[in-house]
């Protein structure tokens, strides 16, 4: 009788039970979508270096469903429910997720305090070369004019029911910076972080698929063609003043943006400076490596079955791909507009590098040039508008910080 029981309460406590008895079919749905994840980051290639971590984040704390109030589990969702509502009668602190969270509440301590994003930021300014946009300030409009998906997906998804802060989370999805929707979203609207994350990164990886449509629609071949004069000459001392002084007007003018931009900057000046090689390969190389880790397994403990599979997700895919597109729009509608005004000297396919993923969507204006004309080069000059992305999205964020935290 004593094993009976003994079988009995390991069969109770197993998740298997969770699973087959206490409603935890949603979770397997997530087991299978995590696989389906891990899959398009392993053989696809989309975005592995995120895309992988996210994904096993995504199986281990749907693994281990347990009930949100188990100790067992390694995400509490009721923890980060009550977290800082001195109302609630479970008041809670980081120094309880410490105490009393799981492994994937800790290491998500990083993403609530806005702490791996900057990181991540810190390591994009120190591996960049704003080289481009320092020589070509006519940049800033391409960047500025991909950020137009922003604003019309936060509209959008207010028009779809969702709350302000919601809707500036998911209109963020728009500047294709993955840090950026992560750092906005867990101010704004922390219960979205897992659907956001997981559109943000997949249209990023998907840019060579979704961009190249849109740039025949709206370009002609003649435009496509265009052979763009090179760059003048940066000096250092250019690049070592341009990240002080974009920090400080920016912070300035808005200082929401401080942990993005302060960092993007700072690993610039540590690029750049000449004096710190040691600080700038660590953070482009260990230090931007342990952050991903961190980020992508704790980013993917969001997505437990009970938030994930709704409506709201299916929405939020929706509006995320609806931004991203309006973004390269914009950008190449400038793009066009700036072709005219130069007389047919700028090629209107760098508009669509304003959007800040570094530098795949740089990458993307230089094959659709060369596919127009074989002896284009359009590579340094579509990073200028990538770069100034980086900067718009950081901008975005800080202004719809501004306006609903």
């Amino acid at each position: 009788m004593d094993i009976l029981e003994t079988l009995k309460t390991l069969w109770e406590s197993s998740g298997f039970h969770s699973f087959l008895i206490d409603g935890g079919w949603k979770n397997l749905v997530m087991i299978l979508i995590s696989c389906v994840l891990l899959y398009l980051g392993i053989k696809k290639k989309f975005e592995p270096l995120l895309l992988v971590g996210i994904a096993f984040g995504c199986l281990l704390v749907n693994l281990s469903y347990f009930g949100s109030g188990s100790t067992d589990a390694l995400y509490h969702l009721d923890l980060w429910d009550n977290f800082l509502n001195p109302e609630h009668e479970d008041y809670h602190s980081y120094g309880a997720i410490m105490a009393h969270g799981g492994l994937l509440d800790i290491l998500y301590i990083g993403v609530k305090a806005g702490i791996y994003p900057s990181l991540i930021f810190m390591g994009v300014g120190a591996m960049t070369d704003f080289g481009p946009l320092i020589s070509n300030p006519k940049s800033l409009l391409l960047g500025a004019a991909a950020q137009m998906g922003v604003f019309l997906a936060f509209f959008g998804a207010v028009c779809l029911g969702f709350t302000g802060n919601e809707a500036a989370s998911i209109g963020i999805i728009g500047g294709a910076d993955g840090p950026t929707a992560i750092f906005l979203t867990t101010r704004l609207a922390p219960h979205l972080l897992g659907p956001i994350a997981i559109a943000a990164y997949s249209y990023m990886a998907l840019i060579p698929m979704i961009q190249p449509p849109l740039m025949k629609l709206l370009t002609t071949k003649k435009e496509r063609e265009v052979k763009m004069e090179q760059t003048r000459v940066v000096s250092k001392t250019e690049k070592i003043i341009f990240p002080i002084i974009v920090a400080m007007f920016v912070i300035l003018l808005l200082p929401s943006t401080a942990p993005l931009v302060g960092c993007l900057m700072l690993g610039n000046l540590w690029r750049e400076c000449g004096v710190t090689e040691r600080l700038s390969d660590t953070v482009q190389n260990a230090l931007m490596n342990i952050v991903t880790v961190f980020l992508g397994i704790s980013v993917g403990a969001t997505t437990a079955a009970e938030r994930f599979l709704s409506l709201e997700t299916i929405k939020i895919i929706v509006l995320g791909l609806t931004a991203f597109c309006f973004s390269t729009v914009g950008g190449l509608l400038v793009g066009k507009i700036m072709y005219k005004l130069s007389g047919g000297k700028i090629n209107p396919l760098i508009g669509s590098a304003g959007v800040s993923a570094v530098p795949m969507a740089a990458r993307v204006s230089q094959m659709e040039g060369q596919k127009a004309n074989p002896s284009n080069f359009l590579l340094m000059h579509a990073m200028g508008p990538n770069v100034a992305g980086v900067i718009g999205s950081a901008i975005a964020a800080g202004f719809l910080l501004a306006v609903f935290k």
